[in-house]
């Protein structure tokens, strides 16, 4: 394409002159400054994104960033997926700062660099990134040289003033015999390739990840070079998966948030950031595209009842169950805690109120109090919480100092241990709870339909599958409320009440 006949890169190129960078070399500088801040910017790859490029690095780089660099300049040929959640900066890292990078090194290790994408256009756009710094950033050029090439200079593919060769492809195009110079592709990247609608068709899939491993891998020399796959994993049938899961691929996988549950990149995502995402988008929604785990909904319970409470004085008693996952981490990553107030009338078994969400343990005690002011004076309520085996030292060292301490100036609450020794989570949940949601009698509050706590609730039995690749922790407490509302009912026996053949006096704590 002769760039002078293109009105695209005419159009490209005035927009680049608008966003021109005005980072330039220090004046008055020495010779001996210059080269101190080049020697830097080939050994330190943060200081080599925050000094060329401030105005697109607005944050310093994550500590992902500095890794996949300095393995991608010491590993000249390997096979790697970078599985980066979206909006932390993986094309730009990946397809722009980490090539502009290895290209100024003393020993240059990349010649012809080719960039992938899911069409044509979308690999033009990425390569039209990596083209503007190369063309438009002042300082760069001022240290590394100019780095147009008269008449090899057009949309899609171009060579610099040092013979380094770039070029754009579309999946499934053909890339056989992609050569400059004699010099066969050394880096390939491969960015976003997989989208929504091919991952629905396995064919599809398949005969694009055949593509990648066959047409594309193959045009590398016998020297090889690096061969790089980056996305975030949109759903276990897909391209990036499949050549993840090759068992000779280095493979880095980084989330929203880490397994601590802390942000992965806290100068630009925090917490709150986060979990305003989180909360829009919807646990499945947010999971696929931010912790790179997609998950396809169970077919255990195809939908949830909403039907309006009873008054609460009806009840003959009310059960509020509470599990408390031990960890005090608010932003723990596999675990939630729960608490929920629950009646049963006619063989109905009705969520009232509740809570499930990511809390301390302070808050956690403070769920019972809330959930107990609800009930009107005269209504009995029986506070059970889960203390297995694992949460006993949580139970009597964390939870019983706290409760004590909130009935200093709140009502008192009785509280009494569950410890049932239970089944698997997922055959507990299904055994008894499947039945009586498919028979309509498990009820949920139609006033609290659109309370987020409700909706996480509902989500998570919608979700639940045998492999509980989403966290089921509300569906779990519910399966212990309606438990024990039922040994309520017919295992009640002069104050006492029978939980896995033993007594346990209903006193408070």
């Amino acid at each position: 394409m002769n760039i002078y006949k293109s009105e695209v890169y005419r159009n490209w190129k005035k927009s680049c002159e608008e966003r021109r960078s005005t980072i330039s070399a220090p004046v008055p500088e020495t010779s001996e400054q210059k080269q101190k801040r080049i020697n830097r910017a080939r050994h330190d790859y943060q200081y080599f994104v925050s000094t060329y490029y401030p105005n697109l690095a607005k944050c310093k780089s994550a500590k992902f960033h500095i890794d996949a660099a300095n393995y991608l300049l010491k590993n000249t040929n390997t096979r790697a997926v970078f599985k980066w959640a979206r909006g932390h900066a993986k094309s730009t890292h990946l397809g722009v700062f980490i090539p502009m990078w290895l290209k100024i090194q003393q020993n240059r290790t990349i010649n012809t660099v080719v960039v992938v994408s899911k069409s044509q256009d979308s690999a033009e756009k990425l390569l039209a990134d990596l083209q503007e710094q190369l063309e438009y950033n002042d300082l760069y050029i001022s240290d590394f040289g100019p780095q147009v090439k008269q008449g090899n200079w057009a949309t899609g593919e171009f060579t610099t003033n040092d013979d380094c060769f770039f070029k754009s492809l579309g999946r499934g195009q053909s890339p056989r015999g992609l050569k400059k110079n004699g010099k066969r592709p050394d880096y390939i990247v491969i960015d976003d390739l997989d989208d929504d609608e091919l991952v629905l068709n396995k064919d599809r899939v398949d005969k694009l990840t055949r593509w990648v491993k066959e047409a594309l891998f193959g045009t590398m020399g016998a020297e090889g070079g690096r061969f790089v796959m980056v996305g975030n994993v949109i759903a276990k049938n897909s391209v990036l998966e499949n050549i993840a899961n090759i068992a000779t691929v280095h493979v880095t996988q980084v989330n929203a948030r880490d397994r601590n549950g802390k942000p992965s990149w806290p100068e630009l995502w925090t917490e709150e950031r986060i979990a305003e995402r989180e909360q829009f988008m919807g646990f499945s929604a947010f999971q696929k595209e931010y912790m790179n785990n997609p998950i396809v909904e169970g077919s255990v319970f195809s939908e949830m009842h909403y039907e309006k409470i009873p008054p609460l004085n009806r009840f003959p008693f009310l059960c509020c169950y509470a599990d408390p996952s031990p960890s005090n981490n608010k932003q723990a990553v596999n675990s939630m805690k729960a608490a929920w107030l629950m009646g049963v009338i006619d063989g109905k078994f009705y969520v009232i109120d509740g809570r499930v969400a990511r809390a301390t343990n302070a808050e956690f005690v403070d769920w019972f109090f809330d959930l107990n002011a609800t009930v009107p004076q005269g209504v009995q309520v029986y506070n059970a919480v889960e203390n297995n085996t694992l949460q006993n030292p949580f139970y009597e060292q964390v939870f019983i100092p706290l409760f004590r301490n909130h009935e200093k100036i709140n009502r008192i609450v009785n509280i009494i241990p569950d410890t049932r020794k239970k089944p698997d989570k997922f055959s507990r949940i299904e055994g008894n709870l499947e039945p009586l949601n498919r028979q309509g009698r498990l009820i949920l509050n139609a006033n609290k339909k659109d309370d987020p706590h409700f909706v996480r609730l509902e989500e998570q039995f919608l979700l639940l599958t045998p492999r509980l690749s989403a966290p089921a922790d509300g569906a779990d407490c519910i399966e212990g409320g309606v438990w024990w509302l039922q040994q309520k009912t017919f295992q009640l026996d002069d104050g006492s009440m029978t939980l896995s053949g033993k007594k346990v006096n209903n006193k408070r704590i």
